[in-house]
């Protein structure tokens, strides 16, 4: 085993033929001697002392959240959740480490044993072509499909659902599908970006405020949880929530009411909320950052979608579900088979928003960069498209700068219009383009346009 410093990560050097199915993770000593969990393909298995943990060790020694583990194929992924004892592996402290059946971690005073055990298929799993279809979200892995089956559970109940998941995997997306799929469908969506704005600015676009209610407020402003009223609201980045706003938002989940900033008089309101973030709630808790209470309300439904680079089977379908969005021609292929194999063994750090700028640009120049490795397609369209649509001038500048202005005044050009014809309404504009609010707002940012 390769052996790092303390707090860094541990991965093993010999890994088993087969692909790992069921681990068993006893607690073999310790205060909670005899306790046991099961991880599954597909899920998680947290340890803490929080009863919604599903390996409970009420042991002072434990965090609240202490550490989770995840079977990624033929290994075990054990994660600490910046707990206050921290998690070892063969008496080394670890933050992050890949281990293999056998292992024995220490959490507290507790030593748990992870051993393979025989596999029955889950009884909630569904074939493929089982798997309900919804709005928006492309999934032929095992990891999306058992994504989608969670979403079409949660959507016909009132629950408030955390997603958790990186940086462009999506997350507004299936936030829609589930309001698309629940009796609330017919009511508003409201967005709140709780990432983009100024702390000061978030309490009044939840909760709205009235006149004078501080400084610039020279008229009544209704909140988003106003607006929503008998549909959804969206928190999106919820993990940036200040710290002093966490319990109006609290009293919200837990009372249905609350007053405008600068208001006397409670509203009372029906909405199911949604929240999002790639922030980890449960290390924010143990850190003293997010507030254990608030994090019950949110995640009495938790759904976590995975990274694009451990669902390589997503990533043709999503190029051509791409591709069609952008071309109109649901046959419409920018990609030859040596670079779509390329695409499959891509880290996309930035998950399908990353994927959805390389599937823009090879349809609009002929061509994609992968790591700064240029893999052409249909180079004679790319000369074309620069020398009928754009500037000759840049024909004297190398590909990549050519090709960054090219592409950076499409993108302006195009969004300026959108904007434009929706009113500065972002949320119209993302519907229109087909693309996740996010990543909208984040190009309008890009170009000055926001």
């Amino acid at each position: 085993m390769d052996i790092g410093e303390e707090e860094t990560t541990v991965q093993s050097q010999v890994r088993p033929a087969n692909t790992l199915t069921r681990i068993a993770a006893r607690v073999i000593y310790g205060h909670a001697r005899g306790m046991s969990g099961e991880l599954l393909p597909d899920s998680s298995l947290s340890i803490g002392k929080s009863p919604d943990n599903q390996l409970l060790l009420a042991d002072e020694t434990v965090s609240r959240y202490h550490a989770e583990l995840s079977l990624r194929r033929e290994l075990i992924e054990v994660r600490d959740l910046d707990s206050m004892n921290g998690t070892y592996v063969n008496d080394v402290r670890v933050k992050h480490a890949y281990v293999m059946p056998g292992t024995r971690l220490t959490i507290g005073s507790n030593t748990i044993l992870l051993t393979a055990e025989s596999y029955s298929e889950p009884a909630f799993f569904l074939a493929i072509d089982e798997v309900p279809v919804l709005p928006g979200i492309i999934a032929e892995s095992r990891a999306m499909r058992s994504v989608l089956q969670q979403v079409a559970r949660v959507a016909k109940s009132h629950v408030t659902v955390l997603l958790h998941g990186e940086t462009g995997v999506g997350k507004e997306v299936v936030a829609r599908a589930i309001h698309e799929l629940s009796p609330r469908r017919k009511h508003p969506f409201e967005v709140v970006d709780c990432g983009s704005m100024a702390p000061s600015l978030i309490a009044s676009e939840l909760f709205g405020h009235e006149r004078g209610a501080f400084t610039g407020a020279h008229g009544e402003h209704v909140g988003a949880f106003e607006r929503a009223d008998g549909g959804t609201v969206f928190l999106d980045e919820i993990g940036e929530l200040p710290l002093d706003l966490q319990p109006m938002l609290l009293g919200v989940l837990a009372r249905r009411r609350f007053r405008r900033v600068g208001g006397t008089r409670e509203r009372s309101i029906d909405v199911r909320v949604i929240a999002a973030t790639h922030r980890d709630l449960r290390s924010a808790t143990n850190l003293g950052t997010f507030r254990a209470d608030l994090y019950f309300r949110l995640a009495i439904a938790r759904i976590v979608i995975p990274p694009l680079r451990e669902r390589p089977e997503d990533i043709q379908p999503l190029v051509r579900h791409i591709a069609e969005q952008l071309t109109g021609d649901a046959a419409a292929q920018p990609f030859d088979p040596q670079t779509l194999a390329a695409l499959e063994s891509h880290p996309w750090s930035g998950n399908v928003r990353e994927l959805r700028n390389v599937v823009e640009s090879a349809v609009a120049l002929g061509s994609v960069v992968l790591e700064g490795d240029f893999l052409s397609h249909n180079r004679d369209a790319a000369v074309s498209a620069v020398t009928q649509g754009f500037d000759p001038a840049l024909l004297s500048l190398p590909y990549r700068e050519a090709r960054a202005h090219a592409v950076a005044e499409f993108e302006r050009n195009y969004l300026q219009g959108l904007t434009a014809e929706c009113g500065g309404n972002a949320s119209e504009a993302a519907r229109r383009a087909r693309m996740d609010r996010p990543y909208l707002l984040s190009l309008l940012r890009k170009h000055g346009l926001r």
